[in-house]
């Protein structure tokens, strides 16, 4: 595996992006907005949860894991999650690192009824579209593959389109940039996405920098309802967990130990 798998996926993506582009033009994909799903609120279904938000995460395989589940039925996963009380949903559309797919997006949208997120590694607002036109309620941007101009830019266009976004940060020095948009979540990566080593400490430690407006999302390595107890105390609101609950195999009871 190479030192930084960030800088080896986005220059993957790039070139992934221009031939989606070449196969349906931007254009093409403005026209099909109109028959997109209306837009359900991501932000308001982790604000309402009972005690701690729950995003749950739709993920087959990972760089660092490999294959997570073998008998990966998105689908059915995804009903699992809604009728155990996960709060939203997030859906990996990476393919040629998480072997997720868009399509994977648009069949759980048609079935579920809680908010799901396309979680991909969003450099162009092409990528934007292609989620709300299959039906995403939410969008993560990674602020360590995008600049200022490149943040704001999706972030804001994100917004035209009815969605809200969930920004991760790794990098402390990266907080300050993404807390000048003001967003309603900001999500705090435990796992250090250059060798993929997690630590929870890393949420607890930036958590006192969130201000109390912003709903804080804890992401990678919770595994126990120790790990949630111990954030909720931090002040975090919602988590993201999928590998631990994929690895499972009855994903339901794992969803319901995690959440006590």
């Amino acid at each position: 595996m190479p030192d930084n798998v960030l800088d080896t996926i986005v220059a993957h993506k790039r070139s992934e992006i221009a031939a989606a582009k070449r196969a349906v033009s931007a254009a093409d994909l403005e026209t099909q907005l109109t028959s997109a799903p209306p837009v359900r609120d991501f932000v308001a279904a982790l604000r309402n949860a009972n005690g701690m938000g729950l995003i749950a995460e739709v993920k087959k395989a990972s760089p660092s894991a490999g294959i997570i589940r073998a008998d990966f039925e998105p689908v059915a996963i995804a009903q699992i999650y809604e009728q155990n009380g996960a709060n939203c949903l997030s859906v990996l559309t990476d393919e040629n690192f998480f072997q997720g797919h868009l399509n994977y997006l648009k069949a759980i949208r048609e079935v579920v009824s809680i908010p799901v997120m396309r979680k991909e590694f969003i450099l162009d607002r092409y990528q934007v579209l292609e989620a709300r036109v299959a039906g995403a309620d939410c969008v993560l941007l990674i602020a360590e593959c995008l600049n200022d101009c490149e943040l704001r830019d999706l972030y804001f266009y994100a917004s035209e389109l009815g969605m809200e976004c969930l920004i991760e940060i790794y990098e402390p020095e990266n907080l300050d940039r993404v807390l000048k948009l003001d967003p309603p979540l900001v999500g705090i990566n435990n796992r250090n996405l250059k060798n993929f080593a997690t630590s929870l400490s890393h949420t607890t430690d930036l958590a006192k920098n969130i201000p109390p407006q912003t709903l804080l999302v804890s992401e990678s390595g919770i595994r126990t309802p120790a790990d949630v107890a111990h954030l909720k105390a931090h002040g975090v609101g919602a988590i993201l967990v999928g590998e631990s609950l994929m690895k499972e195999a009855d994903i339901g009871q794992a969803v319901r130990k995690l959440m006590g």
